[in-house]
Protein backbone atom coordinates (compact mmCIF):
# COMPACT_ATOMS: atom_id res chain seq x y z
CA UNK A 1 0.00 0.00 0.00
CA UNK A 2 1.23 3.50 -0.85
CA UNK A 3 2.53 5.25 2.28
CA UNK A 4 2.43 9.02 1.78
CA UNK A 5 4.68 9.86 4.72
CA UNK A 6 7.26 7.26 3.72
CA UNK A 7 7.08 8.55 0.15
CA UNK A 8 7.72 12.11 1.37
CA UNK A 9 10.69 10.97 3.46
CA UNK A 10 12.16 9.23 0.44
CA UNK A 11 11.80 12.41 -1.59
CA UNK A 12 13.46 14.47 1.12
CA UNK A 13 16.28 11.94 1.40
CA UNK A 14 16.77 12.01 -2.35
CA UNK A 15 16.94 15.79 -2.38
CA UNK A 16 19.53 15.74 0.36
CA UNK A 17 21.81 13.22 -1.33
CA UNK A 18 24.86 14.63 -3.07
CA UNK A 19 24.97 13.67 -6.72
CA UNK A 20 28.39 12.71 -8.00
CA UNK A 21 28.47 12.79 -11.77
CA UNK A 22 31.14 10.93 -13.66
CA UNK A 23 32.57 12.94 -16.54
CA UNK A 24 30.56 12.53 -19.71
CA UNK A 25 33.20 12.09 -22.33
CA UNK A 26 33.25 14.21 -25.47
CA UNK A 27 34.45 11.26 -27.51
CA UNK A 28 32.87 8.18 -29.02
CA UNK A 29 33.24 6.38 -25.69
CA UNK A 30 29.98 5.61 -23.94
CA UNK A 31 29.21 8.45 -21.51
CA UNK A 32 28.22 7.63 -17.95
CA UNK A 33 26.24 9.37 -15.24
CA UNK A 34 25.80 8.57 -11.57
CA UNK A 35 22.25 9.05 -10.32
CA UNK A 36 20.67 8.26 -6.96
CA UNK A 37 19.86 4.67 -7.90
CA UNK A 38 23.10 3.75 -9.66
CA UNK A 39 25.41 4.37 -12.61
CA UNK A 40 24.14 4.70 -16.17
CA UNK A 41 25.94 4.14 -19.46
CA UNK A 42 24.55 6.11 -22.39
CA UNK A 43 25.39 6.93 -25.99
CA UNK A 44 27.63 9.68 -27.37
CA UNK A 45 26.65 11.12 -30.74
CA UNK A 46 29.80 12.57 -32.25
CA UNK A 47 27.82 14.26 -35.03
CA UNK A 48 25.68 16.33 -32.67
CA UNK A 49 28.07 16.57 -29.75
CA UNK A 50 25.39 15.19 -27.46
CA UNK A 51 25.16 12.46 -24.88
CA UNK A 52 21.92 10.49 -24.87
CA UNK A 53 20.53 8.36 -22.08
CA UNK A 54 17.45 6.38 -23.05
CA UNK A 55 15.14 4.11 -21.12
CA UNK A 56 16.01 5.31 -17.62
CA UNK A 57 13.57 3.94 -15.02
CA UNK A 58 12.14 6.74 -12.90
CA UNK A 59 9.67 4.56 -10.98
CA UNK A 60 9.17 0.87 -10.27
CA UNK A 61 7.29 -1.15 -12.91
CA UNK A 62 3.56 -0.61 -12.20
CA UNK A 63 2.71 -4.28 -12.61
CA UNK A 64 1.04 -6.91 -10.46
CA UNK A 65 0.08 -5.43 -7.10
CA UNK A 66 1.38 -2.02 -8.26
CA UNK A 67 -1.17 -1.77 -11.10
CA UNK A 68 -3.34 1.29 -10.24
CA UNK A 69 -1.01 2.42 -7.49
CA UNK A 70 0.88 5.73 -7.36
CA UNK A 71 4.39 5.27 -8.79
CA UNK A 72 6.80 3.67 -6.36
CA UNK A 73 10.54 4.12 -5.90
CA UNK A 74 13.03 2.40 -8.19
CA UNK A 75 15.19 -0.31 -6.61
CA UNK A 76 18.85 0.70 -6.82
CA UNK A 77 21.23 -1.36 -8.96
CA UNK A 78 24.89 -2.22 -8.36
CA UNK A 79 26.28 -2.77 -11.85
CA UNK A 80 26.35 -0.16 -14.60
CA UNK A 81 22.95 -0.03 -16.26
CA UNK A 82 22.84 0.52 -20.01
CA UNK A 83 20.67 3.46 -21.06
CA UNK A 84 21.16 3.08 -24.78
CA UNK A 85 17.67 2.25 -26.03
CA UNK A 86 14.17 3.52 -25.44
CA UNK A 87 12.09 1.62 -22.93
CA UNK A 88 8.72 0.07 -23.79
CA UNK A 89 5.80 2.37 -24.53
CA UNK A 90 2.83 2.19 -22.19
CA UNK A 91 -0.15 0.01 -23.05
CA UNK A 92 -2.21 1.59 -25.83
CA UNK A 93 -4.32 0.77 -28.85
CA UNK A 94 -3.09 1.66 -32.37
CA UNK A 95 -5.49 4.58 -32.81
CA UNK A 96 -3.33 7.42 -34.13
CA UNK A 97 -1.85 6.98 -37.59
CA UNK A 98 0.68 9.80 -37.13
CA UNK A 99 2.45 8.15 -34.18
CA UNK A 100 5.82 6.59 -35.00
CA UNK A 101 7.52 4.73 -32.17
CA UNK A 102 11.15 3.85 -31.54
CA UNK A 103 10.25 2.17 -28.26
CA UNK A 104 11.25 -1.33 -27.18
CA UNK A 105 7.78 -2.81 -27.69
CA UNK A 106 4.77 -2.18 -25.47
CA UNK A 107 4.31 -3.13 -21.84
CA UNK A 108 2.82 -2.12 -18.52
CA UNK A 109 6.44 -1.86 -17.43
CA UNK A 110 6.83 1.50 -19.14
CA UNK A 111 7.82 4.16 -16.61
CA UNK A 112 10.99 5.28 -18.31
CA UNK A 113 12.39 8.63 -19.41
CA UNK A 114 15.04 9.81 -21.84
CA UNK A 115 17.68 12.54 -21.54
CA UNK A 116 19.57 14.45 -24.24
CA UNK A 117 22.39 16.70 -23.04
CA UNK A 118 25.51 18.41 -24.42
CA UNK A 119 28.61 16.25 -23.90
CA UNK A 120 30.35 19.06 -22.00
CA UNK A 121 27.34 19.78 -19.78
CA UNK A 122 28.15 18.34 -16.32
CA UNK A 123 29.50 21.53 -14.75
CA UNK A 124 27.26 24.03 -16.53
CA UNK A 125 23.90 23.86 -14.69
CA UNK A 126 21.92 24.13 -17.92
CA UNK A 127 18.20 24.84 -18.13
CA UNK A 128 15.96 21.78 -18.42
CA UNK A 129 12.87 20.94 -20.47
CA UNK A 130 10.62 18.05 -19.40
CA UNK A 131 8.16 17.30 -22.21
CA UNK A 132 4.92 15.30 -21.97
CA UNK A 133 3.53 13.73 -25.14
CA UNK A 134 0.01 14.16 -26.46
CA UNK A 135 -2.46 11.50 -27.53
CA UNK A 136 -5.69 12.07 -25.64
CA UNK A 137 -4.41 10.17 -22.58
CA UNK A 138 -4.83 6.98 -24.59
CA UNK A 139 -1.72 7.04 -26.82
CA UNK A 140 1.75 8.44 -27.22
CA UNK A 141 5.33 7.74 -26.20
CA UNK A 142 8.52 9.58 -25.33
CA UNK A 143 10.35 7.80 -28.17
CA UNK A 144 8.38 9.46 -30.98
CA UNK A 145 10.77 11.25 -33.38
CA UNK A 146 8.70 14.45 -33.26
CA UNK A 147 9.57 14.78 -29.55
CA UNK A 148 13.26 13.97 -30.00
CA UNK A 149 15.34 16.10 -27.65
CA UNK A 150 18.53 16.41 -29.71
CA UNK A 151 17.74 19.69 -31.44
CA UNK A 152 16.91 21.59 -28.26
CA UNK A 153 19.87 20.00 -26.49
CA UNK A 154 22.11 21.55 -29.16
CA UNK A 155 20.77 24.90 -27.93
CA UNK A 156 22.21 24.16 -24.49
CA UNK A 157 19.07 22.69 -22.94
CA UNK A 158 18.95 19.36 -21.10
CA UNK A 159 15.87 17.80 -22.67
CA UNK A 160 13.78 15.03 -21.10
CA UNK A 161 10.84 13.05 -22.50
CA UNK A 162 8.68 11.01 -20.14
CA UNK A 163 6.43 7.98 -20.49
CA UNK A 164 3.28 7.96 -18.35
CA UNK A 165 0.44 5.46 -17.96
CA UNK A 166 -2.50 5.76 -20.32
CA UNK A 167 -6.13 4.76 -20.74
CA UNK A 168 -7.52 2.27 -18.22
CA UNK A 169 -4.07 1.76 -16.68
CA UNK A 170 -3.54 5.46 -16.09
CA UNK A 171 -6.99 6.67 -15.13
CA UNK A 172 -9.25 3.92 -13.79
CA UNK A 173 -10.94 4.94 -10.53
CA UNK A 174 -13.21 2.92 -8.27
CA UNK A 175 -14.42 2.89 -4.65
CA UNK A 176 -12.10 -0.05 -3.95
CA UNK A 177 -9.09 1.87 -5.22
CA UNK A 178 -10.07 4.90 -3.16
CA UNK A 179 -10.55 2.72 -0.08
CA UNK A 180 -7.01 1.32 -0.23
CA UNK A 181 -5.46 4.79 -0.71
CA UNK A 182 -4.24 6.66 2.40
CA UNK A 183 -5.52 9.84 0.72
CA UNK A 184 -8.81 8.15 -0.33
CA UNK A 185 -7.89 9.06 -3.88
CA UNK A 186 -8.28 7.07 -7.08
CA UNK A 187 -7.37 7.61 -10.72
CA UNK A 188 -4.85 10.09 -12.13
CA UNK A 189 -2.03 7.53 -12.04
CA UNK A 190 -0.74 8.87 -15.33
CA UNK A 191 -0.52 12.37 -13.86
CA UNK A 192 1.14 11.00 -10.75
CA UNK A 193 3.69 9.33 -13.05
CA UNK A 194 4.50 12.74 -14.52
CA UNK A 195 4.87 14.13 -11.01
CA UNK A 196 7.22 11.28 -10.08
CA UNK A 197 9.30 12.09 -13.16
CA UNK A 198 9.57 15.69 -11.99
CA UNK A 199 10.74 14.46 -8.59
CA UNK A 200 13.30 12.30 -10.38
CA UNK A 201 14.51 15.34 -12.33
CA UNK A 202 14.84 17.32 -9.11
CA UNK A 203 17.03 14.61 -7.58
CA UNK A 204 19.04 13.52 -10.60
CA UNK A 205 19.22 16.05 -13.43
CA UNK A 206 22.42 17.65 -12.09
CA UNK A 207 24.21 14.43 -13.03
CA UNK A 208 23.45 15.31 -16.67
CA UNK A 209 24.46 18.96 -16.39
CA UNK A 210 20.95 20.24 -15.72
CA UNK A 211 19.90 22.81 -13.15
CA UNK A 212 17.13 21.35 -10.95
CA UNK A 213 16.00 24.88 -10.16
CA UNK A 214 15.53 25.79 -13.84
CA UNK A 215 12.97 23.23 -15.02
CA UNK A 216 10.41 24.04 -17.70
CA UNK A 217 7.58 21.60 -18.37
CA UNK A 218 5.98 21.45 -21.79
CA UNK A 219 3.58 19.36 -23.80
CA UNK A 220 1.08 19.22 -26.64
CA UNK A 221 -2.65 18.35 -26.50
CA UNK A 222 -3.00 15.86 -23.61
CA UNK A 223 0.57 16.83 -22.75
CA UNK A 224 -0.46 20.49 -22.63
CA UNK A 225 -3.46 19.59 -20.49
CA UNK A 226 -1.02 17.77 -18.24
CA UNK A 227 1.12 20.90 -17.93
CA UNK A 228 -1.91 22.91 -16.81
CA UNK A 229 -2.67 20.21 -14.23
CA UNK A 230 0.92 19.97 -12.92
CA UNK A 231 0.88 23.75 -12.45
CA UNK A 232 -2.34 23.42 -10.45
CA UNK A 233 -1.35 20.41 -8.35
CA UNK A 234 0.04 21.14 -4.87
CA UNK A 235 2.33 18.15 -5.41
CA UNK A 236 4.14 19.55 -8.47
CA UNK A 237 3.88 23.30 -8.58
CA UNK A 238 7.05 23.80 -6.54
CA UNK A 239 9.11 21.65 -8.92
CA UNK A 240 8.77 23.83 -12.01
CA UNK A 241 10.04 27.28 -12.98
CA UNK A 242 8.34 27.80 -16.38
CA UNK A 243 5.65 26.13 -18.50
CA UNK A 244 4.78 25.67 -22.19
CA UNK A 245 1.34 24.59 -23.37
CA UNK A 246 0.68 23.67 -26.98
CA UNK A 247 -3.09 23.35 -27.55
CA UNK A 248 -5.06 22.28 -24.53
CA UNK A 249 -5.75 22.76 -20.82
CA UNK A 250 -7.82 21.11 -18.10
CA UNK A 251 -10.12 24.10 -18.06
CA UNK A 252 -13.20 25.27 -19.95
CA UNK A 253 -14.79 22.35 -21.73
CA UNK A 254 -11.92 20.00 -20.81
CA UNK A 255 -12.33 20.04 -17.04
CA UNK A 256 -11.43 16.78 -15.27
CA UNK A 257 -14.33 14.45 -14.50
CA UNK A 258 -15.75 14.55 -10.94
CA UNK A 259 -14.50 11.64 -8.87
CA UNK A 260 -17.98 10.27 -8.14
CA UNK A 261 -18.68 9.91 -11.87
CA UNK A 262 -15.26 8.40 -12.55
CA UNK A 263 -15.76 5.82 -9.82
CA UNK A 264 -19.23 4.87 -11.11
CA UNK A 265 -17.73 4.33 -14.54
CA UNK A 266 -14.89 2.33 -12.98
CA UNK A 267 -17.31 0.05 -11.15
CA UNK A 268 -19.22 -0.52 -14.37
CA UNK A 269 -15.98 -1.46 -16.10
CA UNK A 270 -15.10 -3.95 -13.36
CA UNK A 271 -18.50 -5.61 -13.81
CA UNK A 272 -18.02 -5.68 -17.56
CA UNK A 273 -14.76 -7.61 -17.31
CA UNK A 274 -16.14 -9.91 -14.61
CA UNK A 275 -13.81 -8.86 -11.80
CA UNK A 276 -15.21 -9.16 -8.29
CA UNK A 277 -12.20 -7.72 -6.50
CA UNK A 278 -9.11 -5.64 -7.08
CA UNK A 279 -7.01 -8.79 -6.82
CA UNK A 280 -8.96 -10.32 -9.71
CA UNK A 281 -8.72 -7.11 -11.71
CA UNK A 282 -4.98 -6.90 -11.15
CA UNK A 283 -4.60 -10.54 -12.17
CA UNK A 284 -6.19 -9.97 -15.59
CA UNK A 285 -3.94 -9.69 -18.61
CA UNK A 286 -3.05 -6.18 -19.72
CA UNK A 287 -4.20 -6.90 -23.26
CA UNK A 288 -7.62 -8.10 -22.09
CA UNK A 289 -8.10 -4.91 -20.10
CA UNK A 290 -6.97 -2.78 -23.02
CA UNK A 291 -9.35 -4.57 -25.39
CA UNK A 292 -12.26 -4.09 -22.98
CA UNK A 293 -11.44 -0.40 -22.55
CA UNK A 294 -11.58 0.04 -26.32
CA UNK A 295 -15.15 -1.18 -26.73
CA UNK A 296 -17.46 1.46 -28.15
CA UNK A 297 -19.82 1.85 -25.22
CA UNK A 298 -17.08 2.16 -22.58
CA UNK A 299 -16.56 5.76 -21.39
CA UNK A 300 -13.09 7.19 -21.83
CA UNK A 301 -10.68 6.89 -18.93
CA UNK A 302 -9.43 10.39 -18.28
CA UNK A 303 -8.22 12.70 -15.49
CA UNK A 304 -10.43 13.18 -12.47
CA UNK A 305 -10.64 15.45 -9.44
CA UNK A 306 -9.17 12.83 -7.15
CA UNK A 307 -8.80 14.91 -3.99
CA UNK A 308 -5.04 14.32 -3.87
CA UNK A 309 -3.17 15.25 -7.04
CA UNK A 310 -6.07 17.59 -7.82
CA UNK A 311 -7.71 18.45 -4.51
CA UNK A 312 -10.17 20.71 -6.31
CA UNK A 313 -11.12 21.43 -9.92
CA UNK A 314 -8.28 23.26 -11.73
CA UNK A 315 -10.72 26.10 -12.45
CA UNK A 316 -11.09 26.73 -8.72
CA UNK A 317 -7.34 26.48 -8.14
CA UNK A 318 -6.53 29.00 -10.89
CA UNK A 319 -9.33 31.34 -9.81
CA UNK A 320 -7.91 31.38 -6.29
CA UNK A 321 -4.40 32.01 -7.58
CA UNK A 322 -3.11 28.80 -6.01
CA UNK A 323 -1.34 27.51 -9.12
CA UNK A 324 2.38 27.82 -9.71
CA UNK A 325 3.21 31.50 -10.25
CA UNK A 326 5.53 30.99 -13.19
CA UNK A 327 5.90 32.39 -16.72
CA UNK A 328 3.64 30.62 -19.20
CA UNK A 329 3.98 30.34 -22.98
CA UNK A 330 0.93 28.84 -24.67
CA UNK A 331 -1.28 28.95 -27.71
CA UNK A 332 -3.21 27.08 -30.36
CA UNK A 333 -3.18 26.44 -34.10
CA UNK A 334 -5.19 27.92 -36.93
CA UNK A 335 -6.91 24.64 -37.82
CA UNK A 336 -7.35 22.72 -34.57
CA UNK A 337 -10.54 21.31 -36.09
CA UNK A 338 -12.23 21.26 -39.51
CA UNK A 339 -15.61 22.54 -40.63
CA UNK A 340 -16.14 19.11 -42.21
CA UNK A 341 -16.59 17.56 -38.77
CA UNK A 342 -19.73 19.60 -38.16
CA UNK A 343 -21.72 18.07 -41.01
CA UNK A 344 -21.64 14.35 -40.17
CA UNK A 345 -21.33 13.42 -43.82
CA UNK A 346 -23.93 15.91 -45.05
CA UNK A 347 -23.14 18.55 -47.70
CA UNK A 348 -21.49 21.67 -46.20
CA UNK A 349 -24.21 24.13 -47.20
CA UNK A 350 -25.85 26.97 -45.29
CA UNK A 351 -28.91 25.01 -44.19
CA UNK A 352 -26.86 22.13 -42.84
CA UNK A 353 -24.48 24.54 -41.12
CA UNK A 354 -27.36 26.24 -39.30
CA UNK A 355 -28.73 22.83 -38.36
CA UNK A 356 -25.35 21.78 -36.97
CA UNK A 357 -25.08 24.95 -34.91
CA UNK A 358 -28.65 24.47 -33.67
CA UNK A 359 -27.87 20.90 -32.62
CA UNK A 360 -24.74 22.00 -30.78
CA UNK A 361 -26.07 25.11 -29.04
CA UNK A 362 -29.85 24.74 -28.88
CA UNK A 363 -31.43 27.92 -27.54
CA UNK A 364 -28.08 29.69 -27.90
CA UNK A 365 -27.80 28.97 -31.64
CA UNK A 366 -28.75 32.46 -32.81
CA UNK A 367 -26.01 34.01 -30.69
CA UNK A 368 -23.54 31.40 -31.92
CA UNK A 369 -24.33 32.26 -35.56
CA UNK A 370 -23.46 35.90 -34.90
CA UNK A 371 -20.02 34.85 -33.67
CA UNK A 372 -19.55 32.04 -36.19
CA UNK A 373 -21.55 33.30 -39.22
CA UNK A 374 -22.45 31.02 -42.10
CA UNK A 375 -24.06 33.24 -44.74
CA UNK A 376 -21.75 32.15 -47.59
CA UNK A 377 -19.75 29.09 -48.54
CA UNK A 378 -16.60 30.95 -47.52
CA UNK A 379 -18.19 31.78 -44.15
CA UNK A 380 -19.03 28.15 -43.58
CA UNK A 381 -15.45 27.03 -44.11
CA UNK A 382 -13.91 29.84 -42.05
CA UNK A 383 -16.47 29.94 -39.24
CA UNK A 384 -16.96 26.18 -39.17
CA UNK A 385 -13.23 25.59 -38.84
CA UNK A 386 -13.00 28.21 -36.09
CA UNK A 387 -15.97 26.69 -34.24
CA UNK A 388 -14.66 23.13 -34.54
CA UNK A 389 -11.23 24.20 -33.30
CA UNK A 390 -12.57 26.32 -30.45
CA UNK A 391 -15.00 23.64 -29.34
CA UNK A 392 -12.29 20.99 -29.48
CA UNK A 393 -9.33 22.58 -27.73
CA UNK A 394 -8.67 26.27 -28.48
CA UNK A 395 -11.30 27.45 -25.96
CA UNK A 396 -9.67 25.54 -23.11
CA UNK A 397 -6.29 27.02 -24.08
CA UNK A 398 -7.76 30.54 -24.05
CA UNK A 399 -9.30 29.90 -20.63
CA UNK A 400 -5.90 28.87 -19.26
CA UNK A 401 -4.30 31.97 -20.72
CA UNK A 402 -7.05 34.19 -19.31
CA UNK A 403 -7.00 32.74 -15.81
CA UNK A 404 -3.23 32.68 -15.44
CA UNK A 405 -3.06 36.30 -16.60
CA UNK A 406 -5.56 37.20 -13.90
CA UNK A 407 -4.06 35.34 -10.96
CA UNK A 408 -0.66 33.93 -11.94
CA UNK A 409 1.51 36.95 -11.12
CA UNK A 410 3.87 36.09 -14.00
CA UNK A 411 4.12 36.95 -17.71
CA UNK A 412 1.97 35.05 -20.22
CA UNK A 413 3.02 34.73 -23.87
CA UNK A 414 0.15 33.78 -26.18
CA UNK A 415 0.67 32.48 -29.72
CA UNK A 416 -1.35 31.59 -32.82
CA UNK A 417 0.44 29.12 -35.06
CA UNK A 418 -0.52 29.38 -38.75
CA UNK A 419 2.05 27.41 -40.74
CA UNK A 420 0.32 24.69 -42.77
CA UNK A 421 2.37 21.56 -43.37
CA UNK A 422 3.50 21.14 -47.01
CA UNK A 423 2.53 18.38 -49.41
CA UNK A 424 3.44 14.83 -48.57
CA UNK A 425 6.39 13.30 -50.36
CA UNK A 426 4.24 10.44 -51.63
CA UNK A 427 0.68 10.58 -52.97
CA UNK A 428 -1.30 13.40 -54.48
CA UNK A 429 -2.41 15.18 -51.32
CA UNK A 430 -1.60 18.88 -51.33
CA UNK A 431 -0.56 20.98 -48.35
CA UNK A 432 -2.85 21.30 -45.34
CA UNK A 433 -5.31 24.19 -45.46
CA UNK A 434 -4.10 25.46 -42.10
CA UNK A 435 -2.02 24.50 -39.09
CA UNK A 436 -3.71 21.30 -37.94
CA UNK A 437 -3.83 19.96 -34.41
CA UNK A 438 -0.35 18.69 -33.44
CA UNK A 439 1.11 20.22 -36.60
CA UNK A 440 3.36 22.59 -34.64
CA UNK A 441 5.32 19.94 -32.74
CA UNK A 442 8.12 19.35 -35.26
CA UNK A 443 8.46 23.10 -35.83
CA UNK A 444 8.67 23.98 -32.13
CA UNK A 445 11.07 21.21 -31.16
CA UNK A 446 13.24 21.49 -34.27
CA UNK A 447 12.37 18.05 -35.61
CA UNK A 448 11.27 18.59 -39.21
CA UNK A 449 14.07 16.33 -40.42
CA UNK A 450 12.73 13.49 -38.29
CA UNK A 451 9.45 13.44 -40.22
CA UNK A 452 10.01 12.13 -43.73
CA UNK A 453 6.29 12.17 -44.60
CA UNK A 454 6.28 15.83 -45.67
CA UNK A 455 8.30 17.66 -48.32
CA UNK A 456 9.57 20.40 -46.01
CA UNK A 457 10.52 23.65 -47.72
CA UNK A 458 12.97 26.42 -46.98
CA UNK A 459 10.05 28.38 -45.56
CA UNK A 460 9.13 25.55 -43.21
CA UNK A 461 12.70 25.35 -41.96
CA UNK A 462 12.76 29.11 -41.37
CA UNK A 463 9.49 28.97 -39.41
CA UNK A 464 10.94 26.14 -37.34
CA UNK A 465 14.09 28.14 -36.60
CA UNK A 466 11.99 31.05 -35.35
CA UNK A 467 9.59 28.92 -33.33
CA UNK A 468 12.30 26.79 -31.78
CA UNK A 469 14.24 29.96 -31.07
CA UNK A 470 11.28 31.28 -29.08
CA UNK A 471 10.93 28.00 -27.18
CA UNK A 472 14.65 27.82 -26.40
CA UNK A 473 14.84 31.40 -25.14
CA UNK A 474 11.77 30.89 -22.98
CA UNK A 475 13.20 27.70 -21.46
CA UNK A 476 16.45 29.54 -20.77
CA UNK A 477 15.08 32.83 -19.44
CA UNK A 478 11.28 32.81 -19.07
CA UNK A 479 11.04 35.27 -21.99
CA UNK A 480 10.86 34.07 -25.64
CA UNK A 481 12.57 37.16 -27.01
CA UNK A 482 16.16 37.06 -28.19
CA UNK A 483 18.57 38.19 -30.91
CA UNK A 484 17.28 37.66 -34.44
CA UNK A 485 13.72 36.84 -33.37
CA UNK A 486 10.67 39.01 -34.16
CA UNK A 487 9.62 40.78 -30.98
CA UNK A 488 6.95 38.93 -28.97
CA UNK A 489 5.25 41.02 -26.29
CA UNK A 490 3.59 39.44 -23.29
CA UNK A 491 -0.19 39.16 -23.60
CA UNK A 492 -1.75 42.52 -22.74
CA UNK A 493 -4.94 44.42 -23.54
CA UNK A 494 -4.67 46.81 -26.46
CA UNK A 495 -7.20 48.58 -28.71
CA UNK A 496 -10.10 46.39 -27.65
CA UNK A 497 -8.20 43.14 -28.06
CA UNK A 498 -5.25 41.18 -26.78
CA UNK A 499 -1.64 41.12 -27.97
CA UNK A 500 -0.91 37.73 -29.49
CA UNK A 501 2.00 36.44 -31.56
CA UNK A 502 1.28 34.95 -34.98
CA UNK A 503 3.94 32.32 -35.73
CA UNK A 504 4.16 31.29 -39.36
CA UNK A 505 5.47 32.48 -42.71
CA UNK A 506 4.92 36.04 -41.52
CA UNK A 507 5.64 36.05 -37.79
CA UNK A 508 4.30 39.19 -36.16
CA UNK A 509 2.21 40.54 -33.30
CA UNK A 510 -1.52 40.92 -33.84
CA UNK A 511 -4.43 42.15 -31.77
CA UNK A 512 -6.69 39.16 -31.11
CA UNK A 513 -10.35 40.16 -30.85
CA UNK A 514 -11.84 36.70 -30.49
CA UNK A 515 -12.57 36.94 -26.78
CA UNK A 516 -16.31 37.25 -27.49
CA UNK A 517 -16.28 33.75 -28.99
CA UNK A 518 -14.64 32.25 -25.94
CA UNK A 519 -16.77 34.19 -23.49
CA UNK A 520 -19.82 32.82 -25.28
CA UNK A 521 -18.49 29.27 -25.02
CA UNK A 522 -17.65 29.87 -21.38
CA UNK A 523 -21.28 30.79 -20.78
CA UNK A 524 -22.64 27.68 -22.46
CA UNK A 525 -19.88 25.17 -21.68
CA UNK A 526 -22.33 23.12 -19.63
CA UNK A 527 -24.27 22.30 -22.80
CA UNK A 528 -21.55 19.90 -23.96
CA UNK A 529 -19.00 17.77 -22.17
CA UNK A 530 -16.04 16.60 -24.26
Amino acid sequence: MFNASLHSRRIALGLAMALVSAPMLASDAAPSADIVTGRLSGIHDAKTGLNEFKGIPYAAPPIGSLRWKPPQSVVAWKDVRKADRFGPRCMQRPIFSDMVFRSDGMSEDCLYLNVWTPADAPNKKLPVLVYFYGGGFIGGDGSEPRYDGASLAQHGIVTVTVNYRLDVFGFLASPALAAESPEHAAGNYGLLDQHAALEWVKRNIAAFGGDPDQVTIGGESAGSMSVSAQMASPLSKGLIRRAIGESGAMLGNLNPTPLAQTMREGEAFERRVGARSLDQLRAMSAQALLDAAGQKDVPEFRPTIDGYFLPRPPKDIYEAGEQAHIPLLLGANSQEGSYVSLFEGQPPNQANYRAAVQKRFGEHAAEALKLYPGETDADIKTSGTALAGDDFIAFSTWQWMRMHRQTGRAPVYYYYFTQARPSKREGNAGPDAGAVHSGEIEYALGNLSGNAVYAWTTTDRHVSEVMQGYWARFIQTGDPNGPGLPHWPAAANKDGGLLRQVIGTDTHTMIDRNAARYQFLMGVEGTKVL
